[in-house]
């Protein structure tokens, strides 16, 4: 009776046991399963006209040159970590994930930490539209030249990246949901929010990689926050979008820059 009872308690002991590996096992996999993000619809078919967010994230490095002048600029970025190197004729800057880093001439006027990403910002739409953090409100429709492009404005929550009170608004063309127009409001160096909007019009694309992503963007003059004329327009070139990472020394601080605070 006594050797019964022995095994029945270790036939329960093992039974308690397989359960709950069992449990921890289909935790494990439950926690594996990514999180869909609900975007809304039209934001949805816009994605997917410009080569769908499955394929933007399985890209890991970019690299583009804006035309200027006196020298092209080059962006060299890291897709996942949003660490970025920029070259142009009379400085270079970058971001380590740690460190803001600026090498200049004395005709350097910029702000190396303020710039960190804008233009990638810019020319990366609408993909970096569905980063986390980003809160979708139906917009007010734009009418410019007698044709009328919907959209959404796009917010932050609170401390997510360097300007969270910054707001944009994208506008789609309602037959094809390419993305038309890009509106824009800039806090970074006051910290208060804006109502004043810049306007950059999005009629210019190619495909890199299975990407469609801007060969140029034309910047408006704007009148009661609408736009109006073009005021200047940026051309990029040497476009390369990749599914391999660049090297990890490509963002390290070189010897001689100067730490932005």
């Amino acid at each position: 009776m006594k050797n019964t009872l022995i095994l029945f308690s270790l036939i329960i002991l093992s039974f308690a046991c397989k359960q709950e590996n069992q449990k921890n096992v289909s935790s494990d996999k439950v926690s594996e399963i990514p999180v869909k993000i609900d975007y809304p619809d039209a934001l949805d078919k816009v994605f997917d006209n410009h080569g769908s967010l499955d394929r933007w994230k399985t890209m890991k490095a970019m690299t583009f040159e804006i035309v200027k002048e006196d020298g092209n600029e080059k962006t060299i970025l890291d897709l996942n970590s949003r660490y970025e190197r920029i070259e142009a004729s009379n400085f270079k800057s970058g971001f380590n994930g740690k460190d803001y880093w600026v090498e200049a001439d004395t005709s350097y006027k910029g702000n190396a930490k303020f710039y960190t990403n804008l233009m990638f910002y810019f020319y990366a739409m609408p993909f970096v539209l569905a980063d986390d953090g980003i809160v979708y409100t139906e917009a007010e429709p734009l009418i410019f030249e007698d044709v009328t492009y919907p959209g959404y404005r796009i917010s932050y929550d609170d401390g997510v990246g360097i300007s969270p009170k910054d707001e944009y608004y994208i506008h789609y063309d309602p037959k094809t949901y390419e993305m038309a127009w890009l509106g824009y409001t800039v806090t970074y160096r006051s910290q208060k929010k804006s109502d004043k909007l810049g306007w950059i019009r999005y009629n210019d694309w190619s495909t890199y990689n299975g990407l469609k992503l801007p060969k140029s963007l034309t910047w408006y003059k704007t009148e009661d926050n609408k736009p109006t004329e073009v005021r200047n327009t940026r051309e990029f070139v040497g476009v390369k979008v990749s599914e391999n990472a660049f090297a990890e020394d490509t963002f390290d601080v070189p010897a001689g820059a100067k730490l932005v605070e």
